[in-house]
């Protein structure tokens, strides 16, 4: 479900728990896509019939492929109304414990964990984990940086 605030109620978003995003599944022509794009061809990726035999049983999308999921998986979470800019600013703290083989359902849930005022506007700093379902450990745990103007 959506978080929906105005511009002015971000001062006040810290500790805010915005929860799960729905599911979405990563396929091998998501990984080949990203493959071209980052130039990474490496068989644990693409060769799916290599990758059978390989360390994880089956082809495992990029960990920056599963990173860049943040992106859509953002805009399920939170919707600030009365902003003209929206920036994504960077991350801070990134790790990839577990990789995501093709075919898995991720998902990602965060929490407000500071907003600071900048020139301009705010930035808000977000602990956010994608989930593979029915994993044990998280894919990706990263805090986000984002900023919005009014």
């Amino acid at each position: 479900m959506t978080t929906t605030i105005t511009y002015e109620q971000l001062a006040d978003l810290a500790g805010t728990d915005l929860g799960y995003t729905d599911y979405r599944t990563v396929t091998q022509d998501q990984v080949n896509l990203f493959a071209d794009a980052a130039d990474d061809h490496q068989w644990i990726h693409v060769d799916p019939e290599r990758a059978k035999n390989g360390p994880f049983g089956a082809p495992i999308a990029h960990g920056f492929l599963t990173l860049s999921l943040a992106v859509p998986f953002w805009t399920e979470l939170l919707d600030v109304k009365g902003v003209t800019t929206k920036v994504n600013y960077g991350l801070d703290k990134v790790r990839f414990p577990a990789p995501v083989k093709v075919g898995s359902r991720v998902r990602m849930t965060a929490t407000v964990a500071e907003v600071v005022e900048v020139t301009g506007g705010y930035q808000i700093a977000v602990d956010q984990t994608i989930e593979i379902d029915g994993g044990t450990k998280p894919a990706v745990v990263a805090r986000g940086l984002y900023r919005f103007y009014a």
